[in-house]
This record gives C-alpha cells, sequence and structure tokens, in this order.
C-alpha cells in the first residue's frame, strides 16, 4: 500500500469516538474493519487457508463506548481481570492505581485502544477448535501443546510478509504478550501517527470511564508505557531481504 493511499485519520476516528470506513468480516457478521484494510486482510485469509488454517477474527474494530464498557466492567469486578502471569484478580482488593495496572496488563484505556481504528485483529483458527471450546485468548493457546499451536507458528513465519505484525509480540512493560493479536502495519502506522495525548485526555475526560481521574492523573506515563511501547515492524527493506 503506498503512502498516498492511507487514509486520513481524524482525532474523533484515533479514540474511537467517531468510526473510520467500515467492512463486515463476514456477511451479517459481528466484526467488521477499515475499509482500506479489507484487502490485506482478505489475502491474510486466503493465505492462510493454503496450509488448512482457517482464520477467524474474535474481535477487531472496537468503539470508544464498546472500550468503556469493557474497563468499567473489570474495574467494578463484573468481568474477570487476569494478571500479567494469567492469574486471577480480585479487584475489590485493590486501591485505584492497583486496579488501573491490573486492567492494563491486557485491556487498553477507552481511547487508546488500536481497535479503534478498524486496523487491529484478534485471531484464532477455526479449523482448530475442539468442540464446546470457549476462546480465552491467554498466551497457552498459541504455544506449544494449545490449540492454536499451529497457528502461532505460522504467524511467527508469514505474517511480517502479508502486511501484518504483531505489536504486542514481546513484553516491553506495557501491555503483555498478545500472539492474537494482529495489526495491520501501513494503515496502523497512519493512525498511531495521528494520535495525540492531548486527543486521548480530551476523551477521557469527557467520559464515564470508571477510574477517570486517577488515569488523568497519570495519563502522560500510561500514553507512554501502555499506547507508544509497542513492537515496531522491521523496516521494509530488511523484511524484502528475508
Amino acid at each position: 500500500m503506498a503512502a498516498t493511499e492511507l487514509p486520513y485519520f481524524s482525532a474523533e476516528t484515533c479514540v474511537g469516538r467517531e468510526p473510520p470506513s467500515l467492512v463486515e468480516l463476514e456477511p451479517g457478521g459481528r466484526y467488521a474493519c477499515h475499509a482500506s484494510v479489507w484487502p490485506v486482510w482478505q489475502t491474510l485469509v486466503a493465505t492462510a487457508a493454503k496450509v488448512g488454517i482457517e482464520l477467524a477474527a474474535v474481535s477487531a474494530y472496537r468503539s470508544f463506548a464498546t472500550q468503556e464498557a469493557i474497563w468499567n466492567a473489570k474495574w467494578r469486578g463484573d468481568r474477570p481481570v487476569l494478571n500479567r502471569a494469567g492469574e486471577s484478580v480480585e479487584m475489590a482488593r485493590l486501591n485505584d492505581a492497583e486496579r488501573m495496572a491490573a486492567i492494563l496488563a491486557w485491556s487498553a484505556l477507552p481511547g487508546a485502544s488500536r481497535h479503534h481504528w478498524g486496523t487491529e485483529f484478534d485471531v484464532v483458527d477455526r479449523a482448530a477448535l475442539p468442540k464446546g471450546y470457549v476462546v480465552q485468548l491467554v498466551p497457552t493457546e498459541y504455544a506449544a501443546g494449545g490449540p492454536f499451536e499451529k497457528l502461532g507458528r505460522w504467524l511467527d513465519e508469514h505474517l511480517e510478509g502479508l502486511g501484518f505484525h504483531r505489536p504486542y509480540r514481546r513484553d516491553l512493560g506495557g501491555v503483555a504478550p498478545e500472539p492474537w493479536h494482529l495489526s495491520c502495519t501501513a494503515v496502523a502506522g497512519e493512525a498511531s501517527r495521528r494520535l495525540r495525548l492531548t486527543h486521548l485526555h480530551e476523551a477521557i475526560a469527557s467520559s464515564t470511564m470508571e477510574g477517570r481521574a486517577a488515569a488523568l492523573a497519570e495519563l502522560p506515563a500510561l500514553y507512554e508505557r501502555y499506547v507508544r511501547r509497542v513492537d515496531r515492524p522491521p523496516p521494509l527493506r530488511k523484511r524484502l531481504t528475508k
């Protein structure tokens, strides 16, 4: 995708309060992606199918309101929260700073989720799903012995050559590693360049997010740690010479 073809992201789109141009991943389905990402996603799905992987999204575009609902449910303890070791956290025992840290290990602040851009996908291999299996989106599912081990290996070997990368591939002290999270490199890069701390501050300040005051007090540090500190794709020149 040439730079001149990259879509424009407004401040409102960057923080999820205004949707980009969206395309449903499947007719009548619940998930959608940015229209500019759609052909890249289709190519990824078709390429995976050649080796018997039925690539499917279990999350894609997400609005500010949806992210806020997820955050608030976790803050109140109505939705499970796991620590970086994958262990359940009892939110009622934590103060505001501790609650925020616990949630941020796996979930973004409303307004700071890359899913707002329509460029991100949480993926599984539908062909590998055991009957009745409930997807948890934990690293062990993609490691040796997990149901998505084959998918994890295939993504390691082929993902970047197909226009995607994993922004949470390693533990950089921000978001915990997420082997299931794929990002359309070119379009997400444009959204990332457009997003500013001031956009995020305004979105949170005018929201009904639980723990809003605590988040705003630490927002510059949270922005650097959980938004900017991500794995970058290797330079194009290096990818082409592999």
